[in-house]
């Protein structure tokens, strides 16, 4: 993988997670299942909704200080399906420690978001779900399959088509598009628009950045997303009141 023909922020991230080690004791995870989380939240009314605790992040500007814990019971509250809890560090302000405390803490699926990209950083921490990102990984099939041995559903994010192509050869079975791009950190809603067409039908879809207003979230479904990932949005302000106001988005 050529990281040149990333944005620094992203060189600096990348860097830092070849650096990284990976857990001592391996990890065996007995998953909440997020498809069927996804399913109850459409049964109820709900946009299915992946709220992120996300404190900090290259792209946002300022610093959460609040209680992960707290910030992840008022998503619930709010509505969504699942959570995802950042575990990078160095950028944005995770940590596995925090991950854990908020799996314990509530009872709908959390994924483990971070830049994984060799197996023994599978090791970690236990989650319901593991992000492997399609354009870091090396050896998708081999890490992916690795992950399922462990217990976890397996996240594979990509961004073009192409990569959903590496994700399906690699019997992905829940996909995020995202937005963003990370070589330019540039956001394009008509991403996902663009590239959902490539995804199977069988295929758990997810609507990854750039999501923040009821409008956004519509466009993202009627394109075919099955739930969307949200963190800055949601953690802007009144953390459950933005859940609310997103999750509730189909009933109004």
């Amino acid at each position: 993988m050529d990281s040149s023909e990333f944005a620094p922020a992203i060189q600096s991230i990348l860097a830092t997670a070849r650096e990284r080690e990976g857990g001592g004791e391996r990890v065996s995870v007995d998953p909440r299942s997020l498809p069927r989380a996804i399913e109850r939240a459409e049964a109820d009314g709900r946009v299915p909704l992946v709220a992120e605790v996300k404190p900090t992040s290259p792209t946002t500007d300022g610093e959460r200080t609040d209680d992960p814990v707290d910030l992840a019971r008022q998503m619930v509250d709010g509505g969504a399906a699942a959570l995802s809890v950042l575990t990078e560090p160095e950028h944005f302000g995770g940590s596995p420690e925090t991950l854990a405390r908020v799996r314990e803490a509530v009872d709908v699926p959390v994924l483990r978001k971070d830049f994984v990209l060799r197996e023994g950083q599978l090791d970690t921490v236990a989650a319901d779900v593991v992000l492997l990102i399609a354009r870091f990984v090396d050896d998708l099939p081999g890490l992916l399959a690795a992950a399922r041995d462990r217990g976890f559903q397996v996240l594979v994010e990509t961004h073009t088509v192409e990569e959903v192509e590496k994700a399906v050869a690699a019997g992905a079975d829940i996909i995020g598009i995202n937005n963003r791009d990370l070589a330019k950190l540039e956001v394009d809603l008509g991403t996902f628009e663009r590239v959902a067409e490539a995804v199977p039908e069988n295929v758990t879809l997810i609507a990854e950045s750039g999501i923040g207003t009821t409008d956004d979230v519509a466009r993202m479904r009627a394109a075919g997303a099955d739930a969307l990932l949200v963190g800055s949005a949601i953690m802007d302000g009144d953390v459950a009141a933005n859940t609310r106001r997103l999750t509730r988005t189909e009933t109004q």
